[in-house]
């Protein structure tokens, strides 16, 4: 090494540490944990308008999906696929009974999303969501896009049992 790089080496500084991505940064291919399980990241739909993402997360043949929301703290909640099914979104009653558990709408909105990887929608656009809470705590979701409803039965997490295991 010549004399003057060391000299400048002195001077130059330090490269930054790589910032680590967020839970709301993960894209296909991330790997992450969620109540003790891992997970890969096989997709991912963002919602720009109210800060929140939903991946979609696989460990072997099993798929879940949690929802990660940013309001005056992150909210989590994991959720599996179920069959259900509904004709119009004008049909979406705000009281639903599903396997002795009484769900009541909790919020209702709209608006668009971009979608990354495999989800259960294929392409971005328009999609409503409706969201219920039973009175023990369970949750459900329902979303409508281009003509497909999708439902989703699952429970909140707590933050401490999320995290980022490893990001591309």
């Amino acid at each position: 090494m010549s004399m003057w790089k060391r000299i400048s080496n002195l001077f130059s500084k330090p490269e930054p540490p790589k910032v680590e991505k967020s839970m709301l940064q993960l894209a296909p291919g991330d790997i992450c944990e969620v109540s003790l399980v891992t997970y890969e990241v096989t997709g991912r739909v963002h919602n720009r308008g109210r800060n929140a993402v939903v991946l979609t997360l696989q460990d072997g043949s099993t798929i879940a999906y949690l929802h990660i929301e940013e309001r005056e703290t992150v909210q989590y909640a994991l959720y599996a696929p179920i069959d259900g099914r509904l004709d119009s979104p004008d049909e979406v009653p705000s009281i639903i009974d599903l396997d002795d558990h009484v769900f009541h709408l909790e919020e209702e909105y709209g608006g668009h999303v971009s979608i990354t990887g495999r989800t259960a929608f294929t392409q971005s656009g328009e999609q409503h969501v409706w969201q219920y809470q039973s009175d023990d705590y369970k949750l459900l979701r329902i979303e409508w896009q281009n003509g497909r409803f999708m439902l989703y039965e699952g429970e909140k997490v707590i933050p401490g049992d999320v995290r980022v295991i490893r990001a591309t």
